[in-house]
């Protein structure tokens, strides 16, 4: 296991500058992910990690070892890529002994090293099976195992779930982020899902064209994001454009909005609410506004109401029970001023 560092990293393609001066500390025995649209550098940073590509400025360390020009085999990395990248030819148990026998380990290790790895991810009952006989899901736990296999000081994961269907998606990284808290190996993980994200990291980081936004752990930059950006990234926001009419209220289209912020009366400013923050029920510190319902739509466990508080102003909130509810039904909408924030404009 190592911590990685990451000190003023750019790199350009010809004229396009993929990443301009990230700075970046992951720490040791930490899941951290990438994250961020696609183009916006996250591959480009994992492929320098990597050492498949060297940076032209910056430096990267392994705790406290410079490995910026460090060929790839000798920084003790392993690569699970989207495509899984699998030999066809070669059973479960060929394909971990593959990166084994390129190491050059005796066959008694190599022996131990598989049926550890194996029955780790619960494939030794696979492990005879070639790669079209198993399901896509059995096919990224392979991948992931010749990974560990190998004992690698960092494991790094460019969007391994992305071809697996939703309901696998689920059950695949919560395997994952299992096998990553027994192990305690640190793992960097790029994915432009922010639900993966924000579920399986200790922390993450956003990236935009190059830049690193914002990092943190993910409960801190869900509820307080640096900017709009992050906020409508990672996660459903109402978002609202309006004028401070004094140092805790905006008005939209003539609504007020109480927030905990500090304005300057005048300052124009966009304010942003969840939609689970928003309820059809009060509490003691709650403010109100009313809405008429204009629109229902089912998901599941929960329905999002689409309501109108103004002529043009749409505010959605989650919803578990919506049999009394009903299209151009009046209704209270309540919200905490400190779940609003507030952006520049």
């Amino acid at each position: 296991m190592a911590s990685i560092t990451l000190k003023g990293l750019t790199k350009r393609f010809g004229p396009t500058t993929a990443l301009a001066d990230v700075n970046l500390t992951i720490g040791d025995g930490e899941f951290f992910c990438l994250v961020g649209p696609s183009g916006c550098g996250k591959t480009t940073l994992l492929r320098l990690i990597a050492g498949f590509e060297s940076p032209d400025e910056g430096k990267i360390f392994f705790d406290d070892k410079e490995v910026t020009y460090l060929p790839c085999e000798k920084r003790g990395v392993a690569v699970v890529f989207q495509q899984y990248a699998l030999w066809p030819h070669m059973s479960v148990e060929e394909n971990l002994r593959f990166g084994l026998e390129a190491q050059r380990l005796p066959r008694s290790i190599q022996r131990e090293r598989l049926d550890e790895t194996l029955e780790m991810v619960q494939l030794a009952p696979l492990a005879t099976r070639y790669p079209h006989e198993l399901s896509g899901g059995q096919q990224q736990r392979v991948a992931v195992a010749r990974a560990l296999a190998l004992h690698p000081k960092v494991i790094l994961l460019d969007e391994p779930l992305s071809n697996l269907d939703p309901s696998l998606r689920l059950q695949v990284r919560e395997e994952m982020k299992e096998l990553q808290q027994t192990l305690g190996i640190t793992m960097v993980y790029v994915t432009h899902d922010h639900t993966e994200a924000l579920s399986t990291s200790h922390r993450m980081a956003i990236l935009r064209g190059g830049e690193l936004v914002q990092e943190g752990n993910p409960k801190d930059l869900y509820s307080k994001p640096k900017d709009l950006f992050v906020a409508t990234f990672l996660g459903e926001l109402n978002c609202l454009k309006g004028r401070a009419r004094s140092k805790h209220d905006v008005e939209v289209d003539g609504v007020i909005f109480q927030t905990t912020h500090e304005l300057g009366t005048g300052e124009e400013v966009a304010i942003g609410i969840r939609p689970e923050k928003l309820s059809s029920t009060p509490s003691p510190t709650s403010k109100h506004l009313r809405g008429e319902i204009i629109k229902i739509s089912f998901h599941g466990s929960t329905s999002v109401v689409m309501t109108g508080i103004s002529d043009r102003t749409v505010l959605s909130l989650l919803v578990t029970d919506v049999s009394t509810l009903f299209i151009g039904k009046q209704i209270e909408i309540y919200y905490s001023p400190s779940d609003v924030m507030v952006f520049n404009r």
